[in-house]
């Protein structure tokens, strides 16, 4: 599928976030199916790469110009980035490069400029692709999805949000709206590292986000993220539990290791194998701890 295809599908556009809400609402209660497109760049990819379903088309909804879905604001304690705001607005925005580094810096390795000033995290989310760079680096900040439907908003822990590949909590009428992020202490480490075939344009063979907070030498606070080793973005809880409340300098290698692999569990497939995967997961994760013991 290509632009020039777009015209064969039904098009509307919300005039409002509660329009939306109630133009999905009454879609889901029929039976219709809706595509919410903001940057488009899932959406387009997925309908060039599957077979055309029988049945109608799907009613394509313009969000991109919602100013609801576009916001990025910090209150002093929250840094909320609405779910329509593009990889470029977020990487050029003050707040987020103040309070959420690893975000903007993430947002260079994705795709080409073309990708960056129409991608958006939203839709990185609700595709729930386990390869996406944006959750792998939105999981480090342990972040909050908000939700709003004809019922109301509803938010969600972003670890309970995605519950399998390509899969997520989000009933079928309610839409993601931001992402609420609460960022550790000012001048916490952060590290950012995308293994794939090139720097960017490509999906990642292993991606590894981590956010810390150290006092003195032990970790208080870390969060990781992981994409391409698993169904779903990977939180390595096991890794993040060896390390919270110790010391980087005294990490037992043969251990984290072994954390990382019951942490995830990467497959073969046309990019990279299993075991490759591993390795780089790894490594990766070694890399984190060792950047975090130099501090």
């Amino acid at each position: 599928m290509s632009v020039v295809d777009l015209p064969r599908y039904p098009f509307a556009r919300a005039g409002s976030l509660g329009e939306l809400c109630s133009l999905v609402h009454e879609r889901c209660a029929s039976g219709e199916r809706t595509v919410l497109l903001a940057g488009g760049t899932d959406f387009m990819a997925e309908v060039s790469q599957s077979p055309r379903r029988d049945g109608p088309l799907p009613l394509v909804v313009d969000i991109s110009r919602l100013p609801e879905l576009g916001a990025i604001e910090w209150d002093g304690r929250t840094l909320r980035l609405g779910a329509g705001a593009t990889y470029r607005e977020l990487a050029e925005h003050h707040a987020v490069r103040e309070h959420a580094p690893l975000i903007a810096r993430m947002t260079s390795d994705i795709g080409g400029p073309t990708i960056q000033a129409r991608g958006t995290l939203g839709g990185n989310l609700a595709t729930a692709s386990p390869a996406a760079d944006g959750v792998a680096a939105l999981a480090a900040y342990e972040p909050t999805v908000v939700l709003a439907s004809v019922r109301g908003e509803r938010k969600v822990r972003m670890a309970d949000f995605h519950t399998g590949y390509k899969r997520t909590s989000r009933a079928d009428d309610e839409i993601i709206t931001a992402i609420e992020v609460a960022p550790p202490p000012p001048g916490s480490p952060w590290h950012w590292r995308k293994v794939g075939t090139r720097q960017a344009q490509a999906i990642a063979k292993v991606a590894l986000g981590a956010v810390a907070a150290l006092d003195g030498t032990r970790i208080t606070r870390l969060g990781l993220g992981m994409a391409s080793v698993g169904p779903t973005t990977a939180l390595l809880p096991k890794t993040r539990a060896l390390l919270v409340d110790g010391s980087p300098r005294d990490v037992d290698l043969a251990q984290l290791d072994a954390a990382v692999a019951a942490d995830i569990s990467p497959i073969d497939d046309i990019r990279s194998t299993g075991a490759y995967r591993l390795h780089v997961a790894k490594a990766l994760v070694r890399e984190l701890v060792r950047s975090l013991a130099n501090l």
